[in-house]
Protein backbone atom coordinates (compact mmCIF):
# COMPACT_ATOMS: atom_id res chain seq x y z
CA UNK A 1 0.00 0.00 0.00
CA UNK A 2 1.53 3.22 -0.91
CA UNK A 3 1.13 6.28 1.77
CA UNK A 4 2.45 9.74 2.36
CA UNK A 5 4.90 10.06 5.54
CA UNK A 6 4.67 13.67 6.85
CA UNK A 7 7.92 15.41 6.15
CA UNK A 8 7.88 17.47 9.19
CA UNK A 9 10.40 18.25 11.82
CA UNK A 10 10.94 18.12 15.47
CA UNK A 11 8.59 15.35 16.10
CA UNK A 12 9.65 12.85 18.83
CA UNK A 13 10.61 9.12 17.78
CA UNK A 14 7.49 7.62 19.47
CA UNK A 15 5.08 9.43 16.91
CA UNK A 16 3.73 7.74 13.83
CA UNK A 17 1.68 9.54 10.91
CA UNK A 18 0.63 8.44 7.39
CA UNK A 19 -1.45 9.39 4.69
CA UNK A 20 -2.90 7.02 2.44
CA UNK A 21 -3.28 7.52 -1.79
CA UNK A 22 -6.25 6.07 -3.86
CA UNK A 23 -3.88 3.02 -4.82
CA UNK A 24 -3.66 -0.41 -3.14
CA UNK A 25 -6.84 -1.77 -2.59
CA UNK A 26 -9.55 -3.31 -3.89
CA UNK A 27 -12.17 -0.89 -4.79
CA UNK A 28 -14.09 -1.02 -7.68
CA UNK A 29 -14.74 2.14 -10.71
CA UNK A 30 -15.15 4.59 -9.79
CA UNK A 31 -13.90 4.19 -6.20
CA UNK A 32 -10.72 2.73 -8.03
CA UNK A 33 -7.21 3.32 -8.49
CA UNK A 34 -7.79 4.71 -12.41
CA UNK A 35 -4.46 2.05 -13.65
CA UNK A 36 -6.20 -0.88 -13.77
CA UNK A 37 -6.33 -2.38 -10.31
CA UNK A 38 -8.26 -1.93 -7.10
CA UNK A 39 -8.96 1.44 -5.29
CA UNK A 40 -7.80 2.11 -1.64
CA UNK A 41 -11.06 3.70 -0.85
CA UNK A 42 -11.62 3.76 3.43
CA UNK A 43 -15.01 5.07 2.83
CA UNK A 44 -18.49 3.39 4.17
CA UNK A 45 -20.36 6.03 3.52
CA UNK A 46 -19.93 6.77 -0.41
CA UNK A 47 -21.92 4.25 -1.84
CA UNK A 48 -18.75 1.69 -2.82
CA UNK A 49 -19.19 -2.10 -2.36
CA UNK A 50 -19.21 -2.75 1.87
CA UNK A 51 -17.31 -5.55 1.38
CA UNK A 52 -14.67 -4.14 -0.74
CA UNK A 53 -14.31 -1.22 1.98
CA UNK A 54 -13.73 -3.63 4.75
CA UNK A 55 -11.06 -5.32 2.80
CA UNK A 56 -9.40 -1.98 2.55
CA UNK A 57 -9.72 -1.33 6.12
CA UNK A 58 -8.35 -4.60 6.85
CA UNK A 59 -5.71 -3.74 4.59
CA UNK A 60 -5.17 -0.41 6.36
CA UNK A 61 -5.44 -2.26 9.62
CA UNK A 62 -1.87 -4.18 9.22
CA UNK A 63 -0.15 -1.03 9.24
CA UNK A 64 -1.48 -0.04 12.63
CA UNK A 65 -1.53 -0.96 16.28
CA UNK A 66 -4.95 -0.87 16.59
CA UNK A 67 -8.40 0.24 15.06
CA UNK A 68 -8.13 3.42 14.00
CA UNK A 69 -11.01 5.61 16.22
CA UNK A 70 -13.16 6.13 12.72
CA UNK A 71 -15.43 9.57 13.04
CA UNK A 72 -18.41 10.37 11.97
CA UNK A 73 -17.37 13.95 9.62
CA UNK A 74 -19.96 16.45 9.68
CA UNK A 75 -18.10 19.51 8.62
CA UNK A 76 -18.44 21.07 12.57
CA UNK A 77 -15.85 21.64 15.61
CA UNK A 78 -16.17 18.68 18.14
CA UNK A 79 -12.74 17.25 19.12
CA UNK A 80 -13.41 13.81 20.93
CA UNK A 81 -11.06 11.17 22.62
CA UNK A 82 -10.02 8.84 20.11
CA UNK A 83 -9.53 6.19 23.17
CA UNK A 84 -12.97 6.75 23.73
CA UNK A 85 -14.32 7.30 20.77
CA UNK A 86 -17.01 4.19 20.02
CA UNK A 87 -19.35 4.03 17.14
CA UNK A 88 -18.05 6.74 14.65
CA UNK A 89 -19.45 10.00 17.06
CA UNK A 90 -20.44 13.01 15.49
CA UNK A 91 -16.92 14.77 15.12
CA UNK A 92 -14.01 16.28 13.17
CA UNK A 93 -11.09 15.92 15.34
CA UNK A 94 -9.80 13.39 17.94
CA UNK A 95 -6.70 13.65 19.90
CA UNK A 96 -5.11 10.59 21.80
CA UNK A 97 -2.49 10.24 24.84
CA UNK A 98 -2.20 7.08 25.49
CA UNK A 99 0.38 4.94 23.08
CA UNK A 100 -1.57 2.58 20.07
CA UNK A 101 -4.20 4.83 20.54
CA UNK A 102 -5.18 5.78 16.21
CA UNK A 103 -6.62 9.02 15.70
CA UNK A 104 -7.72 9.02 11.98
CA UNK A 105 -9.47 11.66 9.79
CA UNK A 106 -11.05 10.66 6.26
CA UNK A 107 -10.62 13.43 3.26
CA UNK A 108 -11.12 13.57 -0.88
CA UNK A 109 -10.40 17.55 -0.55
CA UNK A 110 -10.93 18.96 2.71
CA UNK A 111 -7.46 19.51 4.38
CA UNK A 112 -6.43 17.13 7.26
CA UNK A 113 -4.43 18.42 9.69
CA UNK A 114 -2.06 16.15 11.76
CA UNK A 115 -0.73 17.44 15.28
CA UNK A 116 1.38 16.38 18.11
CA UNK A 117 3.35 18.08 20.59
CA UNK A 118 7.61 18.40 21.06
CA UNK A 119 7.18 16.00 23.95
CA UNK A 120 5.74 13.18 22.72
CA UNK A 121 2.76 12.82 25.00
CA UNK A 122 -0.31 14.02 22.84
CA UNK A 123 -1.51 13.49 19.28
CA UNK A 124 -4.36 14.79 17.07
CA UNK A 125 -6.13 14.81 13.70
CA UNK A 126 -8.77 17.17 12.68
CA UNK A 127 -10.96 17.27 9.30
CA UNK A 128 -10.65 21.33 8.78
CA UNK A 129 -12.47 22.01 4.86
CA UNK A 130 -13.49 25.65 5.50
CA UNK A 131 -16.06 25.40 7.80
CA UNK A 132 -14.32 23.61 10.27
CA UNK A 133 -11.44 26.08 9.93
CA UNK A 134 -14.02 29.14 9.91
CA UNK A 135 -16.11 27.43 12.91
CA UNK A 136 -12.72 26.75 14.67
CA UNK A 137 -11.64 23.04 14.29
CA UNK A 138 -8.25 23.42 14.82
CA UNK A 139 -8.14 26.07 17.49
CA UNK A 140 -10.39 23.42 19.45
CA UNK A 141 -8.33 20.73 18.50
CA UNK A 142 -4.87 22.77 19.97
CA UNK A 143 -7.05 23.70 22.91
CA UNK A 144 -7.73 19.99 24.02
CA UNK A 145 -4.65 18.78 23.20
CA UNK A 146 -2.70 21.67 25.80
CA UNK A 147 -5.58 20.37 28.32
CA UNK A 148 -4.18 17.32 28.02
CA UNK A 149 -0.68 18.42 28.83
CA UNK A 150 0.66 19.36 25.19
CA UNK A 151 3.86 21.99 25.45
CA UNK A 152 5.20 23.27 21.61
CA UNK A 153 2.68 21.86 19.25
CA UNK A 154 3.75 21.11 15.41
CA UNK A 155 1.52 20.31 12.98
CA UNK A 156 1.25 18.92 8.90
CA UNK A 157 -1.14 19.75 6.69
CA UNK A 158 -2.39 17.04 4.23
CA UNK A 159 -3.17 16.09 0.65
CA UNK A 160 -6.35 18.82 -0.04
CA UNK A 161 -7.75 20.99 -3.01
CA UNK A 162 -4.68 23.21 -3.95
CA UNK A 163 -4.98 26.92 -4.29
CA UNK A 164 -5.34 26.96 -8.22
CA UNK A 165 -8.60 24.56 -8.03
CA UNK A 166 -10.79 25.48 -4.67
CA UNK A 167 -13.18 28.20 -6.14
CA UNK A 168 -15.61 29.37 -4.10
CA UNK A 169 -18.19 31.93 -3.71
CA UNK A 170 -18.31 35.82 -1.80
CA UNK A 171 -20.43 33.86 1.04
CA UNK A 172 -16.18 31.93 2.24
CA UNK A 173 -14.43 34.92 1.52
CA UNK A 174 -16.98 36.46 4.16
CA UNK A 175 -17.05 34.39 6.49
CA UNK A 176 -13.26 34.23 7.09
CA UNK A 177 -13.02 38.28 6.29
CA UNK A 178 -15.59 38.95 9.24
CA UNK A 179 -13.44 36.56 11.06
CA UNK A 180 -9.72 38.14 10.47
CA UNK A 181 -9.51 40.87 7.34
CA UNK A 182 -5.89 39.77 6.97
CA UNK A 183 -7.27 36.37 5.77
CA UNK A 184 -8.15 38.07 2.32
CA UNK A 185 -4.84 37.56 1.18
CA UNK A 186 -5.77 33.93 0.93
CA UNK A 187 -8.23 34.89 -1.62
CA UNK A 188 -7.92 35.77 -5.91
CA UNK A 189 -10.32 36.89 -7.66
CA UNK A 190 -11.28 35.35 -10.78
CA UNK A 191 -11.47 38.40 -13.49
CA UNK A 192 -13.28 35.95 -16.10
CA UNK A 193 -16.28 35.19 -13.49
CA UNK A 194 -17.21 38.05 -11.03
CA UNK A 195 -18.04 36.74 -7.26
CA UNK A 196 -15.67 34.05 -7.51
CA UNK A 197 -12.34 33.50 -5.84
CA UNK A 198 -9.66 30.84 -5.70
CA UNK A 199 -9.00 30.11 -1.93
CA UNK A 200 -5.59 29.08 -0.32
CA UNK A 201 -6.93 26.87 2.01
CA UNK A 202 -3.62 25.67 2.88
CA UNK A 203 -2.71 29.17 4.29
CA UNK A 204 -5.67 29.89 5.54
CA UNK A 205 -4.74 27.02 7.59
CA UNK A 206 -1.42 28.49 8.53
CA UNK A 207 -2.79 31.39 9.63
CA UNK A 208 -5.34 29.91 12.05
CA UNK A 209 -2.63 27.75 13.65
CA UNK A 210 -0.21 30.65 13.72
CA UNK A 211 -3.13 32.53 15.83
CA UNK A 212 -3.07 30.08 18.68
CA UNK A 213 0.55 29.78 18.73
CA UNK A 214 1.19 26.56 16.32
CA UNK A 215 4.52 28.10 13.77
CA UNK A 216 5.97 24.95 13.03
CA UNK A 217 3.74 24.06 10.32
CA UNK A 218 5.03 21.59 7.52
CA UNK A 219 3.39 19.92 4.13
CA UNK A 220 1.10 21.47 2.20
CA UNK A 221 1.86 21.37 -1.88
CA UNK A 222 -0.64 19.19 -2.61
CA UNK A 223 -3.56 19.32 -5.07
CA UNK A 224 -6.09 16.28 -4.75
CA UNK A 225 -7.92 17.75 -7.89
CA UNK A 226 -4.93 17.77 -10.32
CA UNK A 227 -3.45 14.68 -9.35
CA UNK A 228 -6.15 12.29 -10.47
CA UNK A 229 -3.09 9.23 -10.09
CA UNK A 230 -2.69 9.48 -6.61
CA UNK A 231 -6.11 11.25 -4.83
CA UNK A 232 -9.57 11.05 -4.62
CA UNK A 233 -11.12 14.47 -5.33
CA UNK A 234 -15.18 15.06 -4.84
CA UNK A 235 -15.01 18.30 -6.11
CA UNK A 236 -13.45 16.66 -9.55
CA UNK A 237 -15.51 13.66 -9.27
CA UNK A 238 -18.31 13.56 -7.14
CA UNK A 239 -18.62 10.43 -6.75
CA UNK A 240 -15.70 9.09 -4.98
CA UNK A 241 -14.04 7.31 -2.15
CA UNK A 242 -11.71 8.82 0.72
CA UNK A 243 -8.61 9.10 2.15
CA UNK A 244 -7.29 8.74 5.67
CA UNK A 245 -5.00 10.63 7.13
CA UNK A 246 -3.68 9.01 10.95
CA UNK A 247 -1.28 9.43 13.51
CA UNK A 248 -0.36 7.57 17.18
CA UNK A 249 1.72 7.15 19.64
CA UNK A 250 3.91 4.18 19.52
Amino acid sequence: MDVIVPDWVDVPANVAAFSTLRRGGVSHAPYDDVAGSGGMNLGTHVGDNPDDVRLNRALLRTLLPAEPAWLNQVHGITVVDAATAAGSPDADASIATEPGVVCVIQTADCLPVLLCDSSGRVVGAAHAGWRGLVGGVLENTVARMRNAGADDIVAWLGPAIGPQTFEVGEDVVTAFTQRDMAMRSAFVAIPSRPGKYLADIYRLARMVLGKVGVSKVDGGGFCTVNDKDRFYSYRRDRVTGRMASLIWLK
